[in-house]
């Protein structure tokens, strides 16, 4: 998940950097609002990758144990 992660990172600070490059390259009044919208686009798009994919699911005998509780309680009424 890390190694993921990281490269995911690399990944947007090498777009970072060429956007830099064509930024200097094209030099137009919107360029500069192109590419910084485009960086962050980027960057919430791997925020909502690695929230999706780092959520660890509920555990499974944890969820049998809440089960077997609210059985004992709702039989004791």
């Amino acid at each position: 998940m890390l190694v993921a992660a990281g490269l995911a990172d690399l990944a947007v600070s090498t777009v970072g950097a060429a956007f830099g490059t064509v930024r200097g390259l094209l030099r137009r009044s919107d360029t500069a609002d192109l590419a910084t919208e485009a960086g962050d686009d980027l960057m919430a798009r791997g925020r909502l990758a690695l929230d999706r994919y780092a959520a660890v699911p509920p555990a499974h005998l944890e969820i049998l144990a809440q089960r077997a509780l609210r059985r004992r309680a709702a039989d004791d009424v």
